[in-house]
């Protein structure tokens, strides 16, 4: 199952955060403030970012994908896949579980 490492400026965080665990794309979106540096066109810029870290399952991901690029700010979102291994099973049967169409 991957967990899905996203940034994005802290005002559009939110929305995507928010986005994706209603839609029942991820059953869980952790939010960590940050500074990046980084190269764009040419320059160095310097800004406050969060870092999104979006559990979902295999079959979601992708949708996932189509759903941040869709509501992302950003030209060309950072958008990286984890796939974890050891992952506690409680812990996936409930991401699993909160993951995909309701059951209610």
């Amino acid at each position: 199952m991957p967990t899905v490492y996203i940034t994005a400026p802290p005002d559009a965080a939110d929305e995507i955060a928010r986005t994706l665990v209603e839609e029942r794309l991820a059953a869980c979106v952790n939010r960590i403030d940050c500074e990046s540096t980084y190269r764009w066109d040419g320059a160095i810029h310097e800004d406050e970012e969060e870092i999104l870290l979006a559990k979902t399952t295999e079959a979601a991901y992708p949708n996932l994908v189509d759903r941040v690029e869709a509501i992302h700010p950003y030209d060309v979102p950072c958008i990286e896949r984890f796939d974890e291994t050891g992952i506690l099973d409680a812990f996936a049967s409930w991401r699993n579980a909160s993951v995909g169409p309701s059951d209610a």
